[in-house]
């Protein structure tokens, strides 16, 4: 389906947890050192105006990164949170603007995205960066046709729209691909976790696929919200012990700041 525009969800509670763990991970193997090359299937917009009408229609960023910003930021999510603050909310760092700022020199991109509205801005964002390349297509089909160069650290991060349960389904088809296709690469999903909890067969699912961690967090209901979605999480194959023990962190400490 071509009609979620994330831009309406900028910023959210699922946001935090999926940009503050992935920011984690991109220090951790920036600081490690080496060439890095970072693939995302569902690339969306790339940045994000949390001030703007999409994200005005909703509000669901104030519940999130803006309140984590204007309130007593958890240590865990400071190196995240300061990135945010450095860009400013009207230029807010989706995934891939966010891989763009931690790896710098060191990293490149290919993006892929399918909605035209989406494509359109996610271009725009990286206008004559030529170490970003950006496809209108498939991107499930089209980053396993990619191949990362000698000595480059993979990384691919999936984080589609699961609007229907189709989108669940194709993931669960295309993850084992992908752990297959590259066996060294650092592969990461971002799952969202419902009320009703029908993620949990999925979840359990990726889980034997291959070792990894499994990083959530929930939130109470929002108070006068009609919203099935009521936590996110983050699954990561293959990574190092550090990274883990971030992930599993930042997911604590967000599951104690919302139920507070």
């Amino acid at each position: 389906m071509l009609s979620y525009q994330h831009g309406f969800h900028a910023g959210n509670r699922a946001d935090v947890l999926k940009h503050a763990v992935l920011d984690g991970l991109l220090r951790h193997v920036t600081e490690a050192g080496g060439p890095v090359l970072h693939v995302e299937t569902h690339a969306g917009r790339g940045v994000y105006d949390l001030k703007g009408a999409q994200a005005a229609k909703t509000g669901e960023a104030a519940d999130g990164v803006i309140a984590l910003m204007d309130g007593n930021r958890p240590r865990p999510l400071r190196p995240w949170l300061s990135l945010v603050e450095t860009q400013g909310v009207g230029a807010y760092p989706g995934s891939p603007q966010l891989a763009r700022l931690v790896l710098g020199d060191r990293g490149r991109l290919a993006l892929f995205e399918k909605h035209p509205a989406e494509y359109e801005a996610l271009t725009g964002a990286f206008e004559g960066d030529r170490s970003v390349q950006i496809r209108k297509m498939d991107g499930y089909g089209g980053a396993l046709k990619l191949k990362p160069r000698a000595k480059e650290t993979l990384i691919v991060f999936s984080d589609p729209s699961y609007e229907t349960i189709k989108d669940m389904d194709e993931l669960a088809e295309w993850t084992p691909r992908a752990l297959n296709r590259w066996p060294d690469a650092l592969v990461v999903l971002w799952l969202p976790l419902f009320k009703d909890e029908r993620e949990a067969a999925f979840g359990a699912y990726l889980s034997e696929l291959e070792d990894g961690v499994i990083a959530g967090a929930r939130w109470p209901s929002p108070d006068g919200r009609d919203t099935a979605l009521s936590g996110s999480a983050i699954v990561a194959y293959r990574v190092p012990k550090a990274v883990r023990d971030m992930a599993t962190s930042i997911a604590s400490t967000l599951n104690s700041v919302w139920s507070s």
